[in-house]
């Protein structure tokens, strides 16, 4: 037994090295600040890791117990340490010269209360293994059992404590002398968790516990045709505080790799059922083993492989064990499988959920984290996370051991293979629950009228027939919404509840957003439909494209189709490039001459609109969307063309919901996708983007689109995310040529209520062109600017005296840049008053349509009028305008009936579900259903009636 001498010893030991380490340290600091080469300084830092990390080793080697069980948990936690403590501390092995056996055998009787004879008819002098705590002996009990002994050190409870006390001392001085090395919750999980390990009454419970759930007494004799997992665990003969026999396991170790050759062990599936032992201990039981070592730790580690056939593993030692809340394992699986869709945004939310702190300073590498759990590790000053709570150092260090485990047995084990299907477990009681199962599937909020009633129970039949995973549809007639339904969740593994503000990413929809930003520049006498494009974007011109104008652009007439076409291919986060693509845009070449051929430009479209809108306006794209539709129609945090980068209160700290907890994920309808490979080539889509091509791509859309790196970017195309609610809204204003509707009143959350961010910088405008070819630009605008700019201007100064500064585009002829936009904060709440129409043309629609007098801009009988998709009736008449997207989301309005309706969708279809919805609608309300829509009515066997899918 240790006296308090030495107890006092082992205390003077541990604050004189941390006094060491920490006047190195101090002594550094000071140095850097006069070092000026970082290469240096991070060289000079990186020698002194190095050099306390091997003090730190040495002393622990030499103190043993629990510090070398100490050394061994700070090697799994890359989160907070650097490189070379993680490196040096995984040397610790946890092996100790054997107790004397007169000290074993005091202990056995005293905590037995019988003798050794009584007890044992053999009892084997030499330990099967030594460790920081206990030691472990074969014995065979009195009637003829085979057994295992696992005795505790005597006073070891008194060392292990006291050593507990001084490391807790030695954290909080260091946390207190320098605030950023808090380590306080990483020790205190230490602190609660390695008691437990000093009482065997409770490692006993928990084998018991663990054997239970992974049905290891029904292996032989399981009729239930339940698949359980096939290792073997060591039943519990008897057990006090400091003495535990199990029944011994005759095996062999798993580094013993001539003896699993003789019994013929298949090395790959062995590693897969361990695998497959702690996925289910972890994502079906939440109660797993919480102090696994590698099998080089010690003589046995925690496995021995059966020496019976067929060659079982055996899984020993469960003295510390993990209890997981039902929360903390679903979101243990979702961070897997959406690890494994690549999914940022379910991840995040699993980040969230398991209450892990993302740094405010690094939030891109944010989504690196998963790299810390399945692959690498991470020095502290880069990682992108300040902590990781208990329950998550644990689960990322049971992946470090099955990670090392396959590397010591030279197998290549696919752990996400293995372990899915356990995750899933988790949440398919969660997520599946369709509307049959779930009476909160359709978002309680208020019903605005009969045909929304009649709406909600196609919505459901639709859900129970698994047509829906995540839905919302909102509809405004006469100026009023009158449908606002959401339903279903959120992603394949994010069982969140869609809401009435959720963002769902709605593809090709955005090019309606993006024409209408062109048609606003040309309301605000910014450019007109037949300027050439080169004149106002000067790099545009090359190429043969100086007589490429404005409205080709906007008709899908330009040529410049096929633009960019490879990029998806080739390398698809190049999108992400917004700059880039431009330039690319800028240089490239059309393949047929303007004005005669319209095929869809189902990517270079964006691009080109872009390009134009920043040039004419010398603002950023996402600042004239802001200021033209976002701020007037209040729909603020509701509709985006590339999310902005999360705030230190969204993403970072998850301390309010911020944009990218309202993200819905994408996820594919596979039945759908077979029928759209098999469709015949269309006409009116360009080589790359036919059937064929698309059912090819779309299968790695969900995955690209639902990533962050993609979200964020800038695609005016494609990468729209917004509500139903927003996007109705925006078609609702249109349909009444630009006049705003009221705000509902029973929306919930408010609409507009959310803070829009970005707020955009003050940034230097695109390279503009010259004075001179601007001046004659503009002379093509002036005479309808100086009808109007007397009173445009009296309506600013009134504004900016009588309301809160917003942001307007000025009217002054005499302006040398496009860059006087007002930049002034909009104030979302005054809008409804102060802005009654966004558009003065009063021909607006028939711009929108490419008809009247702008008939002469789009190509004769097209499907596209100037941006917009022509929307026509069954006899053949357009009647409307809007744009659906890859995947079946829409957006449209019919301004004769004052009616707009969108419906946003994350599982994507060919439209059979839009189709069914519209068609419902506008028949409720004895409006015409758009063609295109009618066309993609289901018949009784769900079959698609049409060659002409919902893909643009």
């Amino acid at each position: 037994m240790m006296g308090w001498g030495n107890i006092y010893k082992r205390r003077i030991k541990v604050f004189a090295l941390a006094l060491v380490i920490y006047l190195d340290y101090k002594a550094l600091q000071q140095r850097d600040k006069w070092i000026k080469s970082k290469p240096k300084k991070a060289a000079l830092w990186k020698k002194a890791h190095e050099r306390n990390a091997r003090r730190v080793l040495n002393f622990m080697i030499e103190m043993e117990g629990l510090w070398v069980k100490l050394g061994q948990y700070l090697s799994t936690r890359a989160d907070v340490l650097p490189e070379a403590y993680i490196r040096l501390l995984k040397q610790l092995q946890d092996s100790l010269p054997p107790r004397p056996l007169e000290e074993v055998c005091r202990t056995v009787e005293k905590e037995l209360g019988k003798s050794m004879e009584d007890l044992f008819s053999k009892f084997v002098e030499e330990p099967l293994a030594t460790a920081s705590i206990a030691q472990v002996h074969r014995a065979t009990l009195r009637n003829g059992e085979d057994v295992v002994v696992k005795v505790q050190h005597e006073g070891i409870k008194q060392v292990i404590l006291e050593d507990l006390k001084n490391a807790k001392s030695i954290v909080e001085w260091i946390a207190w002398a320098e605030p950023v090395y808090n380590f306080n919750p990483m020790i205190d999980e230490w602190c609660r968790e390695a008691p437990k390990e000093l009482d065997f009454n409770i490692e006993a419970d928990n084998t018991r516990k663990v054997a239970s759930n992974l049905g290891c007494n029904k292996i032989n004799n399981d009729n239930t045709g339940t698949k359980l997992v096939d290792v073997l665990i060591p039943e519990v003969i008897q057990s006090t505080e400091k003495v535990i026999i199990l029944e011994y396991m005759d095996g062999v170790r798993l580094t013993d790799f001539d003896a699993l050759q003789a019994l013929g062990v298949d090395r790959q599936k062995l590693v897969e059922e361990i695998t497959r032992a702690y996925a289910h201990q972890i994502y079906v039981d939440g109660f797993f083993n919480g102090d696994p070592h590698p099998v080089w730790f010690g003589k046995l580690g925690n496995f021995l492989v059966s020496k019976e056939f067929p060659h079982r593993p055996v899984l020993l030692d469960f003295g510390l064990t993990k209890s997981l809340p039902i929360a903390t394992k679903q979101a243990l699986a979702k961070m897997l499988l959406a690890s494994a869709e690549g999914d940022h945004v379910a991840l995040l939310s699993a980040f969230a959920e398991m209450g892990l702190k993302l740094r405010m300073d690094l939030p891109e590498q944010a989504m690196e984290v998963t790299t810390i759990f399945f692959r690498s590790s991470t020095i502290a000053s880069e990682a992108p996370v300040d902590a990781f709570p208990g329950d998550i150092v644990i689960f990322s260090r049971v992946l470090n051991l099955l990670r090392g485990l396959s590397a010591t047995m030279n197998v290549r084990v696919v752990y996400f293979d293995i372990m899915r299907p356990f995750a899933e477990s988790v949440l398919n009681g969660v997520i599946n629950k369709g509307p049959a199962l779930n009476t909160q599937w359709i978002c309680d909020t208020p019903v605005h009228s009969d045909v929304e009633a009649k709406l909600r129970k196609l919505l459901i039949d639709l859900g129970n027939a698994g047509k829906i995973l995540g839905i919302q549809v909102c509809a405004y007639k006469d100026g009023e919404v009158i449908i606002d339904s959401a339903a279903g969740v959120l992603g394949k593994y994010d069982p969140r509840p869609v809401q009435p503000d959720s963002l769902f990413p709605v593809f090709s929809v955005t090019k309606g957003i993006a024409a209408g930003m062109l048609h606003w520049l040309v309301d605000n006498r910014k450019l007109t439909y037949e300027e050439n494009v080169a004149n106002i974007w000067p790099e545009f011109a090359s190429n043969k494209k100086e007589i490429i104008k404005v409205h080709h652009v906007l008709n899908h007439t330009s040529g410049l189709h096929s633009a960019l076409a490879n990029i998806m291919k080739e390398n698809p986060l190049s999108v992400c490039d917004w700059n880039e693509c431009l330039q690319k845009v800028a240089m490239s070449a059309p393949e047929t001459e303007p004005g005669q051929q319209q095929l869809y430009h189902y990517l270079s479209f964006g691009w080109l609109c872009g390009g134009i809108i920043e040039h004419a306006s010398g603002q950023k794209f996402q600042e004239v969307l802001e200021e033209a539709f976002i701020h007037p129609l209040n729909i603020e945090g509701e509709l985006y063309v590339g999310i902005p980068p999360g705030m230190s209160c969204d993403l970072c700290m998850f301390l309010v919901p911020g944009v990218e907890s309202r993200l819905a994920a994408l996820t594919l309808d596979t039945d759908d996708l077979k029928k759209l490979s098999g469709l015949s080539a269309r006409s009116d889509l360009p080589s790359t983007f036919q059937p064929s091509e698309i059912a090819q791509v779309a299968t790695s859309l969900p995955a690209l689109f639902n990533s962050l790196f993609i979200r964020r970017a800038i695609i005016p195309a494609a990468n729209g995310h917004c509500s139903a609610r927003a996007l109705a809204r925006y078609y609702a204003c249109l349909a009444d040529c630009g006049t705003v509707p009221k705000r509902p009143s029973s929306s919930s959350p408010p609409l507009g209520s959310h803070t829009h961010i970005p707020k955009f910088p003050s940034t230097q405008p695109p390279k503009k062109e010259s004075n001179g070819r601007r001046k004659k630009r503009l002379n093509l605008v002036s005479l309808c600017r100086t009808m109007m700019s007397e009173n445009f201007d009296h309506e600013r100064r009134s504004k900016e005296s009588n309301g809160p500064n917003y942001r307007t585009v000025s009217g002054d002829e005499g302006s040398s840049s496009s860059s006087d936009i007002d930049h002034g904060q909009a104030n979302s709440q005054n809008h409804q008053e102060e802005i009654k129409k966004l558009f003065k043309n009063p021909r607006i629609h028939d711009a929108f349509m490419g008809v009247g007098e702008y008939e002469h801009l789009a190509l004769p009988k097209g499907d596209f009028g100037l941006g917009f998709k022509r929307v026509f009736s069954s006899d053949g008449s357009i009647f409307g305008f809007g744009h659906s997207g890859m995947g079946g989301s829409t957006g449209f309005c019919d301004p004769a009936n004052r009616f707009s309706i969108a419906v946003t969708v994350n599982k994507m279809s060919w439209g059979g579900v839009t189709g069914e919805v519209v068609k419902l609608v506008c028949s409720e309300l004895n409006i015409p259903v758009p063609r295109e829509l009618r066309e993609l009515d289901r018949g009784a066997s769900s079959e698609l009636n049409s060659a002409r899918p919902l893909i643009n």
